[in-house]
């Protein structure tokens, strides 16, 4: 029986990068790990080749933990370096606060402490204003402090911005966890490689996406420094994240690493959202884009915007992207790694035609 497509390939969005399909690569990769047996549940060849390829990216000591999608790395990685008693600072527009229907605090206990962080960046003085009342029996204990890179208003921690977090963090004995859902992204903006900025910088455990730069569904725990994060093997599966046929999670995985197929994707996407950006400042600048700014920086595959509110609904009836914050006219528009020249530039033309100047 043969299944036909449900959907027309040619349609292409701006809302998501998750709205990509899988890179062809990576389908190579897992028609080349089918066939015969491997042992399960991580006792196989790709999940030991991941292991060292882990290593020689991210350092000696780190451990990979290959899981189905990000809530699930980021609850095991928060839960791995907290007791029960353990709190974790973190951004207000973090994904683990405003879209992971609660997760780490309802699935293992730990509590959120949250602060406004209007570029996404959590500095030095915003972790302060949470991480105080050690040994206060009334206060869950700041005992982590969680970024997102690149964050979630599409904004960038360089390593410089890692590193003097980690070593506040740590001065206070605290832990500190990267979500990594769009660390390809990151790493082809800077420049530099993956330890620079994750286990050089003083980050203990880190979310590794996938999903959003071309895999099935999955994504990985990286521990950095075992002696903060511990129990990875029972978390994984007490947390419903451990995969049983899981050579075909590590050969993706594998896929992205292998000839940089993760960087060229995720440049990619970067670039595109740059030609998108670059083409709607200069509408800006000609005055003949009305009603349109930009509230963030571009510094990989999201762009922020704002224009007025009828005139996206208008343009998302043709391309489909998200609000990001309605009461304000503010949108979010996402590059992916399979986005084109052509599709950026017909997105520009609808912007252009219903902001009245097309």
């Amino acid at each position: 029986m043969t299944i036909s497509a449900l959907h027309d390939p040619d349609w292409r969005g701006f809302a998501s990068d998750n709205y990509a399909g899988v890179h062809p690569e990576v389908i190579t990769a897992l028609t080349a790990a089918n066939g015969g047996h491997q042992v399960a549940y991580g006792e196989d060849a790709y999940t030991a080749r991941l292991r060292d390829v882990i290593r020689d990216h991210f350092g000696e000591r780190a451990e990979v933990f290959p899981v189905f999608n990000g809530t699930g790395a980021n609850v095991i990685s928060l839960t791995s370096v907290l007791p029960r008693w353990g709190a974790v600072v973190a951004a207000s527009t973090a994904h683990i606060n405003t879209d992971e229907a609660g997760a780490p605090e309802r699935v293992t206990g730990i509590k959120l402490l949250t602060v406004a962080a209007p570029d996404g960046k959590l500095t030095g003085e915003l972790i302060a204003q949470q991480a105080w009342g050690w040994g206060n029996e009334h206060r869950a204990q700041p005992l982590a402090v969680s970024i997102t890179q690149t964050t979630e208003l599409g904004t960038l921690y360089r390593p410089a911005d890692v590193r003097a977090i980690s070593e506040l963090a740590h001065g206070h004995g605290m832990a500190v966890h990267m979500d990594g859902a769009r660390l390809w992204n990151a790493a082809a903006a800077l420049g530099v490689p993956f330890r620079e900025f994750t286990t050089d910088a003083g980050v203990d455990v880190l979310s590794l996406g996938g999903t959003k730069n071309g895999l099935l569904g999955v994504e990985a725990v990286v521990v950095l420094d075992p002696d903060r994060a511990t129990g990875l093997g029972y978390l994984r599966k007490l947390t419903m994240q451990l995969a049983s046929k899981m050579r075909f999670a590590s050969a993706q995985l594998l896929a992205l690493f292998d000839g940089d197929l993760g960087l060229r994707s995720a440049a990619h996407a970067n670039a595109m959202a740059t030609r998108l950006r670059s083409a709607l400042e200069d509408g800006i600048a000609d005055g003949t884009l009305p009603g349109l700014a930009f509230t963030q920086d571009t510094a990989a595959n999201a762009i922020f915007a704002t224009l007025p509110a009828a005139v996206a609904d208008r343009i998302r009836e043709q391309v489909r992207f998200y609000d990001w914050d309605r009461a304000r006219g503010e949108v979010r528009w996402m590059t992916s790694w399979d986005t084109t020249e052509a599709d950026v530039d017909a997105f520009v033309a609808v912007v252009r035609k219903e902001l009245g100047c097309g």
